[in-house]
């Protein structure tokens, strides 16, 4: 049945046993796999779990980390699956020899197994019993096919078509029948022998696979695999040679040239030998013989080997052939050379990739989530095992896998750190040196394997392994059967199977009788790594095999001669090295005989080891040195008799050899190849030939006489080599007589003292003993004479050990009671030694008996004494031994100093708050009742319930509201003088008090003045008399006060400054003091702004304080400086307006301009007060009332030509009207408050009205009176112009529609007639917008001048007909202040005023310099003003007519 395959229902084996060593076990690694020796030996392997806090850095350069890692085909591994490719790679060479090729029929849905086929019909008699019996029905049943459906006669047909010609090949009955060629002679002969074909009719098989087998050919036969679509999805390749094996590939190459001609050469052949033949007149039959019947008759039944060109007919051949085979055919006789040629050693391919950690981890992960279609953390790991047998097994399924195994620790770098590893922690030392370090056990001292010179890589030097989901370790044990441990750094696990060394003899023979035929071909196979078994099988013949699943960060040992396999579970990276212990020396010894039956080579010479520990033996362990000692002896022995049996033999010749200078290959055994150290033995025939002294007669056939014995010490000095390896055996007996001496000493005279015993334990770590129960016993007698000695130190000195028990205060309960002293005075006198502390214990029991007295003596005293207690309390101390008497003396000490601190605080009545006496009263009400104490704490609860009566009262006056007059607090405060206690509350009403008087005479002060406060002053005094918790009758008046003046503050603020401006009031308000200044960008505007900030605030509050302290400041002193400011303004100004006119004769690329100060380049326009350039791209465009398109470019150019531009430097507030600033002027002279922004907007008035003032008279003269009378004019003129084009316009319109459409035809002329005669009428008024529209279009149509203007002073003339000098307003366009303003102007939109023509080239007004300077200078100070003026508009237009038409202010 299915259920029984253990490939497909596996059962795990029994769990391996798993050890959890504590802290102090894990120190010492061999010591502790010597103590659970006795239990894990019984099952193999073991499964170690370090202590949770070991966690080793993973040290590995993950980066330099490369490897090759090795493919493995699983269904090759196993053993009975290898079988069974063996058998098809047979089967298909047979039938690819004879021109066909194997396909595998299916029978009831499922593959044939036809290895199992041909072997159930072989052991029930062969084909033709079992035809003969019937038994193809049995045949089926044993194949687990159902019985009655015919199966039977399906496997027969199948077996004959198949396996039938095979088994009569196998059997050698195909040459039987095998004849000499006849001649014409011998035609008497022919009837006897002629064959009759079966004609057995040719079956195609339902379904199969094709296998050819990569052994034996090196060309692919053509195989037909179109004609069957399941033969294409199960073809697959059988198992080939994947490791290099000496001479074998070379061998075969040499028998497939002479076995295999290719078919052409053959065709080639034959047409050669028809063209001789064909002059002598011979027909084609009988040009070729048949080797079997030796007739040339039946040519269409002649086959033609390919190999030898005998000639067969096809029904001569046993069994016939039905057919004619389409590919090359060989003969039975070549197909016997072919198949009989020996099978190469199964290996292990190498992968044609290199791969780094990172790419092998990607790939591995890859691979297990695409198989079991989820992720690699969720399979579980049964689900892994029991897919894993089951693949190793199934051979329709060809999964490879690849292995990074055995990659050397030297080279690529040990997962362990070591002290070449870089970039540690500090931490990671303990790691370095720990004996759980691979890279460290098997060279501990405790580890024979410390004493061999050579870096045996995998036994001395670790080997590292990188794994996948199903890669695999085969079934082993290791070199020389020595330990080995495992350690899996991180990962997912690793499954193992261990079988116990004592079973590896059954082990061995269990699987040689399951796989026979592998052990044919290779009797090492074992020792080759490349084989599998199931457990369950092994098991079923009696194998004990126990399991386990090593984690990340967990260790699995196996122990000698114990086989073991496994797989991983997925990718992860682990780490193995080997190890022997001293009691693997006699294993060892035995596996080294186990080598030489096998005729297997050795690591390293076992004798030689043994040899060089003897040389040293005083560095040896001690266990290392009594087996090292036994194992000689046996060694010695056997040496000896084989020297005497060479001497018997008649070999004399003798020569010294130093072995362990010559490389392993020339000094070994040519028969066992075991590695020879103590002798071997040469001929003068060969001398580059030995054999060691056991096999002498293999050497040979020379007489003995001509044999040399080469020997590396003579039979004398191994005896001295045994005696001092006895010695260091047996001193460890002389030793522990002498301890178990001392520690018996009864008597004082014969005990040692502590330094000799010290002395033992030095010895015992000089000369490395055991740490047996011995020696533990002496150390722990010495540590507890040690103790004892340390304790009678502690006691009979005065040194206080800690803090605590010096000031008297802790616990004592470690300390010795008198009665413990006794007994540790006991104690010491039965120490197995003598100390000298024993007299000074005598003493201290003296001294703690007279303390005891004085004690009593103080606890029965009336009044007690804290100075006298506190001398008897320190003293006890001293004594360092638990006294009953100490705690009463502590507590009688408390009250003494109770009372103390109770005068000590009534003697200064400052001192003695509420908290004070509340914590003297808490500090009373744990003391032991006494009369003082009783007295002092009910006068100080008295005291206590006064003072906390009149500390409420004054908290409620303090917390009153309303709150209360000044007479009231100062009667308070009176009444609580007589209190002797410190009141909070108290001081802090009188310091209220004080606070307001003072608070009261500064404000009569301020008030008293002549001249107002500042706005700061009384914001002062408001912050400093609201947290007082008195009546004030002045502050609700000083608080409107300040409301009245901040809400100023605020309506001017919102009056002059634009929104999120970075300008404050002051700043606007006062003259300028950073012309010229360029901020670039937000953040370095900010920070220019925080400094000017910080820099004012700064200088007024300076200036404050000043004026505080004389509580005014001079007002002519300000006025005469804000006077010096304006004046300073004005020169900066001037300064800036030559400096950027002088940009223009500069090189352009070294001019910067605008605010980001970059060269000039696009749309740029100029500031009419500073005369600087500035690009369209980074300030704020000029905005026209009557622009529709305000995104459009061109409408922006049209702005900026009509309007008066002042850049974002310039123009820094919204300039509100005079009007305006008049009206605030006078709500501050309302106020009985001084403010800074209110003086600084009076001077800024008075500037504003006499600029003013300067402005009318200079507009009032003969030549600007009649530029203006001028400028009125020509405006008329262009709106009567602007109105004729546009009726025409209209009327073009008019036509054209007419013209398309005939019924208007009669309307024309009267639309004609109306349109023209109320052009001078309706057109003056609706003109207007449509002239704006006109007028702007020729604006956009102008191309720009391509370079700055050669004079940028001049500015583009701008008219409004509208304007007048008596009431119109010449505000900006921009001014926000000027849009709201309707009182101001007459006309809605500024754009509607007709302008002056653009075609004009020339100046429309001409002035004299001296009047055009006066105008410029006026224009710049008036433009230097916050304010806004009519008659800087009527001065700005003046100047702007004086300008030619192809100057302006962009370009």
């Amino acid at each position: 049945m299915q259920s029984d395959d253990p490939y497909l229902c596996f059962v795990p084996p029994p769990e391996a046993p798993v050890f959890t060593p504590t802290e102090e076990e894990f120190v010492d690694p061999l010591g502790y796999i010597a103590k659970i020796r006795p239990i894990a030996e019984k099952t193999g392997i073991c499964k170690v779990k370090p202590p949770p806090d070991w966690q080793p850095p993973f040290a590995v350069d993950v980066d330099r980390f490369k490897f090759v890692p090795r493919v493995q085909r699983l269904n090759e591994l196993e053993a009975k699956t290898r079988i069974k490719l063996n058998f098809l790679d047979q089967l298909a060479k047979f039938w690819e020899l004879q021109g066909c090729s194997l396909r595998i029929p299916q029978v009831e849905r499922k593959f044939l197994d036809l290895y199992k086929f041909f072997h159930t019909v072989k052991e029930e008699g062969g084909f033709e019993h079992v035809c003969k019996e019937r038994k193809w029905s049995k045949i089926a049943a044993k194949l687990n096919y159902p019985v009655g459906k015919g199966v039977g006669g399906i496997l027969r047909g199948h077996f004959e078509r198949i396996l039938y010609p095979y088994e009569l090949f196998k059997s050698g009955k195909t040459f039987q029948q095998k004849v000499n060629v006849k001649t014409e002679e011998d035609d008497e002969d022919k009837k006897d022998k002629d064959y009759k074909p079966h004609g057995i009719a040719s079956k195609t098989a339902a379904g199969g696979y094709s296998r050819k087998s990569k052994r034996y050919f090196k060309e692919d036969p053509e195989v037909d695999y179109s004609a069957n679509s399941e033969l294409k999805k199960l073809q697959f390749y059988g198992a080939g040679p994947k490791a290099a094996v000496p001479n074998a590939a070379v061998k075969e190459k040499i028998d497939k040239k002479e076995v295999l001609v290719s078919k052409t050469q053959k065709m080639t052949q034959k047409a050669g030998a028809v063209n001789q033949l064909s002059n002598w007149i011979i027909p084609k039959v009988d040009l070729y013989m048949c080797h079997t019947c030796g007739q040339g008759d039946g040519e269409e039944f002649m086959l033609l080997c390919d190999g030898c060109d005998d000639a067969f007919h096809t029904y001569c051949l046993v069994p016939p052939m039905p057919d004619i085979p389409k590919g090359d055919w060989r003969c039975p006789e070549c197909i016997k050379k072919a198949c009989s040629k020996p099978q190469d050693p199964y290996g292990f391919e190498q992968s044609t990739k290199e791969y780094s950690l990172q790419s092998f981890g990607e790939m591995a992960d890859q691979f297990k989530s695409e198989y079991f279609n989820m992720p690699v953390h969720m399979v579980p790991c049964e689900m892994v095992e029991k897919e894993f047998w089951r693949l190793v097994n199934c051979i329709e399924e060809d999964v490879s896998v690849q292995y990074g195994a055995d990659i050397h620790a030297s080279e690529c770098g040990s997962g362990f750190p070591t002290k070449k590893t870089r970039d540690l922690f500090p931490d990671d030392e303990e790691y370095i040196n720990s004996g759980w370090n691979l890279n460290n056990l098997p060279v501990l001292e405790q580890s024979v394997l410390c004493h061999i010179n050579a870096d045996i890589s995998g036994m001395k030097v670790p080997w590292c392994y990188v794994g996948m989901c199903f890669s695999s370790f085969c079934w082993h044990n290791e070199d020389h059967w020595s330990y080995s441990i495992n350690y899996l750094h991180w990962g997912e696990p690793k499954t193992w199977y261990g079988v116990p060394g004592d079973s590896a003899d059954k082990f061995e023979s269990v699987m040689k009788r399951t796989a026979p035929e592998l052990f044919e071909n290779a009797p090492d196979l074992l020792h080759q790594l490349t084989t599998i078994m199931n457990p369950n099988i092994l098991m079923a013949h009696d194998v004990p095999i126990v399991r386990t699943n090593q984690h990340a960060g967990e260790f699995v040992i196996t122990f000698p001669r114990s086989y073991h396999a496994g797989f991983n579970q997925g990718y992860n990276f682990a780490e193995a090295v080997n190890f022997c212990p001293a009691d693997w020396l006699n294993i060892g010894r035995g596996c080294i005989e186990h080598y030489r039956q096998l005729h297997r080579q050795c690591v390293f010479s076992h004798e030689e080891l043994i040899c060089k520990m003897a040389a040293d033996p005083d560095s040896l362990d001690l266990p290392i040195a009594a087996a090292t000692h036994e194992d000689m002896l046996y060694m010695v022995e056997e040496e000896k008799k084989y020297r005497k049996a060479l001497l018997d033999r008649g070999t004399v010749n003798a020569e010294r050899e130093a072995f362990e200078l010559l490389p392993d290959d020339e000094r070994q055994c040519q028969f066992c190849k075991t590695t020879c150290f103590l002798s071997a033995v040469t001929c003068t025939c060969s001398p580059d030939k030995l054999v060691c002294i056991s096999h002498v007669d293999k050497l040979c056939k020379c007489p003995s006489s001509n044999h040399c014995l080469r020997y590396r010490y003579t039979l004398d000095e191994l005896p001295i080599m045994l005696h001092r390896l006895k010695v260091r055996a047996e001193s460890y007996d002389n030793w522990a007589t002498n301890v178990r001496n001392a520690l018996d000493a009864k008597e004082e005279i014969d005990k040692l003292d502590l330094e000799e015993l010290k002395e033992l334990i030095t010895e015992a770590e000089e000369k490395r003993f055991p740490d047996d129960d011995l020696l533990q016993t002496l150390i722990s007698a010495v540590s507890e004479a040690e103790k004892c000695a340390n304790v009678a130190n502690q006691l009979v000195t005065k040194k206080v050990r800690t803090r605590n028990r010096q000031s008297g205060e802790g616990k004592y309960s470690a300390k010795l009671s008198l009665e413990e002293l006794n007994c540790f005075y006991e104690q010491v006198t039965n120490l197995p030694c003598v100390i000298t502390e024993a007299k000074l214990i005598k003493d201290l029991i003296d001294k703690v008996t007279d303390f005891q007295n004085e004690a009593l003596d103080a606890l029965h005293e009336e009044t007690p004494d804290s100075e006298k207690l506190a001398k008897l309390i320190e003293f006890g101390v001293t004594l360092d031994v638990d006294l009953p008497e100490i705690p009463k003396l502590k507590q009688v000490l408390l009250q003494a100093r109770w009372l103390d601190d109770v005068r000590l605080a009534l003697s200064d009545p400052q001192n003695v708050t509420l908290d004070v006496m509340r914590k003297l009263l808490d500090s009373g009400v744990g003391l032991a009742p006494h009369p003082a104490v009783e007295k002092a704490m009910a006068e100080l609860q008295q005291l206590l319930t006064i003072s906390e009566r009149w500390e409420e009262k004054a908290r409620i006056c303090l917390q009153a509201r309303p709150r209360h007059i000044m007479t009231t607090l100062e009667a308070i405060i009176n009444e609580a003088r007589g209190i002797p206690a410190f009141l909070p509350n108290v001081v802090a009403l009188k310091e209220a008090v004080r606070k307001a008087r003072e608070w009261m005479n500064k404000v009569e002060g301020i008030q008293s003045s002549d001249l107002y406060p500042y706005l700061d002053v009384l914001e002062n005094m408001v912050n400093k008399g609201r947290p007082i918790p008195v009546r004030l009758d002045l502050l609700p008046q000083v608080e409107s006060q300040v409301a009245a003046a901040k809400s100023w503050r605020e309506r001017t603020a919102r009056t002059f400054l634009k929104k999120n401006s970075t300008f404050s009031l002051l700043e606007i308000l006062s003259p300028r003091s950073d012309i010229g200044v360029y901020s670039m960008g937000k953040n370095k505007k900010k920070k220019i702004k925080m400094e000017t900030d910080k820099d004012r605030r700064e200088t007024e509050n300076n200036n404050h304080y000043e004026c505080r302290a004389e509580e005014a400041r001079d007002p002519a002193a300000m006025v005469a400086s804000f006077k010096v400011a304006e004046q300073r303004e004005v020169e900066m100004m001037r300064a800036l307006r030559v400096r950027n006119l002088e940009k223009h004769n500069q090189d352009g690329s070294d001019a910067l301009y605008c605010v980001c100060r970059k060269n000039s380049s696009g749309f740029m326009l100029q500031c009419e007060l500073c005369k600087d350039w500035f690009h369209g791209t980074c300030v704020a465009l000029p905005k026209s009332a009557n622009m529709k398109n305000k995104n459009s470019p061109s409408a922006a150019v049209q702005a900026a030509k009509e309007m008066k531009y002042l850049c974002p430097l310039c123009l820094r507030s919204r300039r509100p009207r005079l009007e305006t600033i008049l009206s605030l002027l006078v709500s501050l002279q309302k106020l009985p408050v001084r403010l800074p922004e209110g003086e600084a907007l009076q001077c800024l008035t008075e500037r504003a009205m006499a600029w003013q003032d300067r402005a009318r008279q200079e507009l009032a003269t003969t030549e600007l009176a009649s530029a203006l009378a001028k400028l009125s004019v020509l405006s008329q003129k262009m709106v009567e112009q602007a109105a004729r084009e546009k009726t025409e316009k209209i009327i073009n319109a008019e036509l054209m529609k007419a013209a398309n459409n005939p019924d208007l035809q009669g309307h024309l002329a009267s639309v004609t007639h109306s349109a023209f005669s109320g052009v001078q009428n309706a057109n003056l008024v609706k003109g207007e917008s449509s002239l704006s529209s006109v007028d702007s279009e020729n604006s956009q149509s102008m191309q720009l001048p391509p370079s700055p203007p050669s004079q940028p002073d001049e500015a583009i003339l701008e008219p409004d007909p509208a304007a007048n000098l008596s009431g119109m307003s010449m505000e900006h366009a921009y001014s926000s202040v000027s849009k709201n303003s309707q009182g101001a102007t007459v006309r809605k939109h500024q754009r509607k005023s007709p302008l002056v023509p653009r075609q004009m080239e020339a100046p429309i007004l001409e002035l004299s310099e001296m009047a055009r300077a006066r105008l410029e200078e006026l224009m710049m100070e008036g433009d230097l003003l916050e304010v806004s003026l009519d008659e800087t508009q009527h001065i700005w237009r003046i100047l702007q007519a004086c300008l030619p038409k192809t100057r302006g202010q962009i370009f």
